[in-house]
């Protein structure tokens, strides 16, 4: 069922809005959830195009917008179910280089405003990567306004000829607070027993199982780790097409390693781990490194990316495919309980200073009213 909006002031009728995900990772597809949810409340009208088992998982009717399955391709099909659903929108906001390229061929000129947010940047070589660069060039092209989640993102897109790249404000959607989160002393060692680091520590990584996470470097770490008494357990949750090949390594080099697959209860994994870990060779807003100085976990990660900017002094940041850097980090602070102490602060204080939820929608709202001060009355 289609929501109603609230009436607009001056007499204009409700800003309509059509929010575009393609495959969508969990970042952005959440942000798209919370974004709805944030403009409903502020009267404006929202679909969402994007795959069914996307609004399954996050449920964008259930924050007030409609949905529209519209399939992760660009064939005609598809570009012609999302032109129909853009059809009488005041603007057209895409999330994601390919959601962002069939917005653009979906409203062909037409002269509906068109923003574009980039959560994360596809990693590619040889002729891929010239198709990609083509891509973006093609789509900030076609925006209005680039939203670009880290700085780094924002020159991206200035470079592939951006006329307008801004600094996104993106909150880490549905974060609890302490009060609201079933109690991490009660639950911890439960879960340290069921994941098998009873009486020794344990270090949690989260994401997909792909070459950009940098598990393999991980898991070059982890045989330092093997000479400590008692020897750390890494665990980490997700899946991907590496799932195989990380299994073996584990099995083959008796590393202290173990993949728990996708798992739903990853707040309260992370709140039960000694550190957490993020070996990738380039992220944006990481979602885990967010969840970890929310939580309070010392965090192990690579500087790259939107990393150390998102940060700051409140994490231990080693050079990306380092793997001997990455041990020497993890063993200092299994090592220095008063700097896991310190850091432990230091990510509450950092955490602090991010967007909020209803920043982020202020700022994207306000981006929507420049675009569409000429819109007609009702």
């Amino acid at each position: 069922m289609t929501p109603v909006s609230s009436p607009s002031p001056h007499g204009q009728s409700p800003l309509r809005t059509v929010q575009v995900l393609g495959g969508g990772n969990a970042g952005s597809s959440a942000h798209v959830r919370s974004l709805a949810a944030g403009l409903v409340a502020r009267g404006v009208r929202v679909t969402v195009c994007a795959p069914l088992d996307a609004d399954h998982t996050y449920d964008f009717t259930g924050a007030g917008a409609e949905h529209v399955h519209v399939p992760r391709s660009s064939d005609p099909a598809s570009v012609a179910v999302l032109r129909a659903a853009c059809t009488g929108a005041d603007l057209v906001h895409a999330h994601g280089l390919h959601a962002s390229f069939r917005a653009a061929l979906a409203l062909g000129g037409r002269g509906t405003p068109l923003v574009v947010t980039w959560h994360n940047r596809a990693h590619a070589e040889g002729a891929r990567a010239r198709f990609l660069r083509l891509l973006e060039r093609r789509v900030v092209k076609a925006a209005a306004v680039v939203l670009g989640t880290t700085s780094d993102l924002v020159d991206r897109a200035r470079r592939a000829g951006a006329r307008d790249a801004r600094l996104a404000a993106v909150a880490l959607p549905g974060q609890r607070t302490p009060v609201e989160r079933d109690d991490p002393d009660r639950l911890r060692p439960k879960i340290r027993a069921e994941l098998g680091a009873t009486g020794r520590p344990l270090l949690m990584a989260v994401g997909s199982l792909d070459p950009q996470r940098g598990y393999d470097v991980l898991l070059d770490a982890s045989r330092a780790w093997r000479r400590l008494d008692p020897v750390p357990l890494v665990v980490i949750a997700g899946e991907g097409p590496l799932r195989q090949v990380l299994q073996r390594r584990i099995e083959e080099e008796g590393l202290p390693v173990r993949l728990i697959g996708r798992r739903d209860d990853v707040a309260e994994l992370l709140a039960s781990a000694d550190l957490a870990l993020l070996p990738s060779r380039w992220e944006s807003r990481s979602v885990l490194a967010q969840e970890a100085l929310h939580a309070r976990v010392p965090l192990v990660a690579t500087s790259v990316g939107g990393i150390p900017e998102l940060v700051g002094d409140a994490a231990e940041l080693v050079p990306a495919g380092d793997a001997e850097a990455f041990a020497d980090a993890v063993v200092r602070l299994l090592t220095d309980p008063e700097r896991r102490e310190q850091l432990k602060e230091m990510g509450l204080r950092q955490a602090a200073t991010w967007p909020t939820e209803d920043e982020t929608v202020a700022q994207v709202l306000s981006i929507y009213d420049e675009l569409t001060q000429a819109r007609p009355f009702a």
